[in-house]
Order: structure tokens, then sequence, then C-alpha cells
């Protein structure tokens, strides 16, 4: 019988107090709010820790990088306590034929009952390359990930790399490499995407949370990604967008506008266009985010953001306020609006002193 999380931060000397607390802090970094801090603590009492084989393909690790990074919840507590994370090659002690022994293991026990993480993707014009472009054991990767997904009871894509392709699917892409949703005779498990060059820390976990705690997916957008964390664009909750409305914008970065902290769109940022998490939980435990920093978004979470290139090219036809202008114009169009206004008010109060004049008169 697996353990479930709470038998694990038992033994681990956790005190009831420090779970709940744990609990809570999960649910607010999800956005679920505190009356889901109960149902949290009662999936981690009563359901046993679900398998996870996490393989990795054509990659830089940037994902796991970030996955080892979270604060809330801890990597650790994921990992140690609330998956059982059986097969990961870059932090599993087996090597060779042991580790690829636990493949076989996990998909014949827990037939149907396991998640697939993958990181990266498969190359696959064999062609050209043979399939050597990726070969893990002996074969080639994409062997590996048909073997592993079709028992699967969910497969989630982490990273834009098995979410789009990302760098190494850019053209001409020599090796074929290919997200993981295209790849041929995968079965049938519902797969997530959780792009991002890397995603962040605290939302790879928190798919996870979720998905141990409900038992289900989360509910996805229509191009597969978890709403709770891609339903909004960086643009609607960037702090800088203030001045985005304003028509105040960085020209150059080591401008005036650039010290002041004004928006970053001229400057190619895509933050417009992007949906992403990123202006609200932030990076390294909620510290920053590369706006905050300084640096446009690349919009690394988007479909083809690479081939589209052009990470300092501004966007054209993004519209402030609703629908009325373009960055070019609403500058303009703002101090025009102040202008009238203040001209209104001026012949307002001629008008004012000239009626009270002649009621004196």
């Amino acid at each position: 019988m697996i353990e479930t999380f709470y038998d694990v931060m038992r033994r681990q000397g956790i005190t009831r107090r420090s779970f709940l607390k744990y609990c809570s802090l999960t649910a607010a970094a999800m956005g679920l709010g505190p009356a889901f801090a109960p149902k949290i603590a009662h999936a981690m009492e009563t359901k046993p820790r679900i398998p996870v084989l996490w393989l990795h393909g054509l990659e830089c690790t940037c994902c796991s990088e970030s996955f080892i990074r979270s604060a809330h919840p801890l990597a650790k507590d994921v990992i140690l306590s609330m998956i059982s994370l059986d097969y990961d090659s870059l932090i599993m002690a087996a090597a060779g034929h042991q580790a690829e022994a636990i493949i076989d293991e996990i998909t014949e026990k827990y037939k149907g009952n396991y998640i697939l993480a993958v990181e990266g993707n498969p190359g696959l014009d064999q062609d050209k390359t043979g399939g050597m472009s990726c070969i893990i054991a002996g074969k080639p990767f994409t062997e590996q990930l048909q073997h592993v997904a079709k028992d699967a009871k969910a497969i989630i894509s982490w990273g834009s790399c098995a979410s789009w392709g990302c760098v190494q699917a850019a053209k001409p892409n020599p090796t074929g490499a290919t997200p993981v949703h295209k790849v041929p005779d995968m079965g049938n498990a519902p797969i997530i995407k959780v792009p991002g060059c890397p995603p962040i820390a605290e939302v790879m976990t928190g798919v996870v949370t979720y998905m141990l705690t409900f038992d289900r997916l989360p509910s996805l957008d229509r191009q597969g990604r978890p709403l709770m964390f891609y339903s909004q664009r960086i643009h609607d909750k960037c702090y800088r967008r203030p001045h985005f409305d304003a028509g105040q914008f960085v020209e150059k970065f080591d401008d005036e506008a650039a010290r002041k902290g004004y928006c970053l769109y001229k400057m190619g940022c895509k933050g417009p266009t992007t949906y992403n998490a990123c202006s609200t939980i932030r990076w390294n435990g909620g510290l920053s985010f590369p706006i905050q920093a300084g640096h446009p978004c690349i919009g690394c979470s988007e479909d083809g953001f690479w081939d589209k290139g052009g990470f300092y090219n501004r966007l054209t036809s993004i519209d402030q306020f609703g629908i009325e202008a373009n960055a070019d114009t609403v500058g303009g169009t703002a101090a025009a609006v102040v202008g009238v206004g203040i001209a209104a008010h001026a012949a307002a109060s001629a008008i004012k002193r000239a009626q009270h004049k002649g009621d004196q008169e």
C-alpha cells in the first residue's frame, strides 16, 4: 500500500498545525481561496501518492531547474510526499538497466493510474537522423515516450519544448522535433500543457497539487493550458499597465522613461499577447519577473515564439483605451483630451465670472 502525503509528513515529524498551514498556503498559491484548504487537507490525508514517470527528451532542463525552486509548495514536498516520483533521469540514483526496469515495473503495476510528465520533445525525422537526435537507453526517445504514454492516466507537457516545440523545433528543424500532443501512437490519455521557457515553479507544483487534490485535470483553455494560470495576459495584470494606457513608453533601454519604469511595449514587450501568470505569481518566490527587471516579455509561453522572433520588435495594432487608438497616437490623444478639458474649464470659468458680474450690476 502506498503511503498518503499526510502519512509521510507525520513520519517526518511535521505537526498537524504545520500540515494545515501548508494546505492553506497551497490553496492560496493556486488561487483557490481559503475555502479549499480543507479539501486539500482531506485529499492529502486519504489519497495515496500517485506514481509519476518524468521523461526527458530534447530540452535544456530549465523546467526541472524551475521546478526545484518552487516555494509554495516546496519542490521537496511535492517529490518526497505528494507524489511518488519513481523515474526521473535527472535526479534519480539508479542508472542503466536498473533505471529502465523501473519504467516497466510502474507501467505494469499501475496501468492507467500513473502520471507521465514530459520535459522536452522527441525528434521524429527518422530519415535524416535515424532517430539519433535523442537516444535513451540505446533507443530513440520517441519509443520510450510512446511506451509510457499508452497506459498513463494523464500526461503533463512541461514547458514550451513539450507543449509547442520551442527552439529545437524552430526552422529548419533538422531533427524533426515535435511537441508531445503531435506525436503519433500516444494512446488516449488527456494532455495538459504547461508552457513557458521555463514555466513558473509554482505553476508546475500547483498543477500537480490540483490533480492530486481533486483527482482530475484542472479546467483547460482551448489550447490545453490550465485556466487558473493561463486565463489572462501578462499585460492585464502588469504593474506598468497604467503607463501603457497613459501613452508613457520607454523608447531606449537607458532613457529617462526606462528609469521611471514606463511601459516597455515599444521595446518589443509581448505582454499584450502572452497568456501566463508572470505578472501575478512572478519568479523566485514572488520576488520579480522580467518586466519588473526592466526587460520586455518575449512571449516564451506562446506557440511558435522562437520562429516569430523579433524579441525587440514592437507589436502592431495593439489598442489603448479599448479601441480608441494605438501606441503612436494615444499620447497625443491623451494630451488633446487634457487640453480640451482645460479649455472647457477656462470657458466655463469665464462664463461664470461674466454672469456673476452681471448679477452685481
